[in-house]
């Protein structure tokens, strides 16, 4: 069953409970990137916007952390809301397991994330600790990028190791350039949770489009 995460990026931040009351209604998770400038070049918000999502939110808030020392901020995102926090290896490395624990210990689901130039081999050792992988199919720090199709191999190479580990119920969570153009390969790729933001928010009828990649 796909799920359905609205990136919150891509809202209308004049009218942010509008925006927030259509993931209430039709999707299944509030997708939230926190950009610091630093890891990323982009900034994007921060713990105001979060609790005032949170303070609304009837569905698991997602935290998707592109920023460096990560350790500093995950016990405060769980603190205000997040079901789900997530850091990229490439800012963390070796700390990766460390991290994973941290988030555990603070009781969210623990993901880790790279970016579509890190071989997805590099988590595997996270595979059996990891309630989800992240896998970026644009660069992190913008959005409204296109889809880099060579994403949907790398799905299916996490898929088999997921498979060969007997870790099927781990989700693969894919974010960038998604729509219900390509929802349905990404799901019979493997993917399990669709970040969209610009495909859903800037949508005549968001409600519609994820309705579609939701039965893709």
């Amino acid at each position: 069953m796909i799920q359905v995460a609205p990136s919150i990026l891509a809202a209308d931040f004049l009218h942010l409970e509008k925006d927030v009351q259509t993931v209430n209604r039709h999707a299944d998770i509030f997708h939230l990137d926190i950009m610091d400038g630093s890891f990323v070049p982009n900034i994007s918000f921060g713990f105001p916007v979060v609790e005032a999502i949170a303070s609304q939110a009837q569905k698991p808030m997602d935290v998707h952390l592109m920023i460096v020392h990560p350790e500093k901020y995950i016990p405060r995102f769980a603190q205000v809301g997040a079901a789900m926090i997530s850091f990229h290896y490439e800012a963390a490395l070796e700390a990766s397991a460390a991290l994973l624990d941290l988030i555990h210990e603070n009781g969210a689901r623990a993901g880790i994330v790279i970016n579509p130039d890190c071989p997805v081999e590099k988590i595997f050792p996270y595979l059996d600790q990891a309630d989800y992988v992240l896998l970026m199919s644009v660069f992190a720090g913008f959005g409204g990028q296109k889809f880099i199709p060579e994403t949907l191999d790398r799905i299916r190479a996490v898929r088999k190791e997921l498979r060969r580990r007997d870790r099927e119920a781990v989700d693969i969570e894919v974010d960038g350039g998604i729509s219900p153009a390509n929802a349905g390969e990404l799901a019979r790729s493997g993917a399990t949770i669709l970040v969209a933001g610009s495909a859903v928010f800037r949508a005549e009828d968001p409600s519609e489009v994820i309705r579609q990649m939701k039965q893709a």
